[in-house]
């Protein structure tokens, strides 16, 4: 089975835990690490733009990513929510296999 780590950011602490806890109550991540809050630079409608931002990295794997990017959408307060999957190549074996017992896709 492949893995992912997927990354999305939120506006503020409260959206990054109410995505983390859903997403593992709803077993579409293992883990769900929230990083302090950064801030992000980007164009956004012909503007240069700052704001700060939590990152969200989320581990799951490659069938979960449809349900996955879904819940987010869903629940993300933004209207185009950056979500981007980087394909895990490799890991501890026994870490990969408690990802795929707790996900369900």
């Amino acid at each position: 089975m492949s893995h992912l780590l997927i990354i999305t950011t939120t506006p503020d602490l409260a959206a990054a835990e109410a995505i983390a806890e859903g997403l593992i109550q709803n077993n579409l991540a293992a883990c769900v690490q929230v990083q302090p809050q950064g801030k992000s630079f980007y164009r956004w409608q012909g503007k240069v733009e700052s704001s700060a931002e939590h990152a969200l990295f989320i581990k799951t794997t490659d069938s979960a990513y449809g349900k996955t990017e879904q819940y987010i959408q869903e629940h993300h307060p933004y209207d185009v929510p950056e979500i981007i999957a980087v394909k895990i190549d490799r890991g501890l074996s026994p870490y990969l296999s408690w990802i795929n017992e707790e996900v369900n896709s």
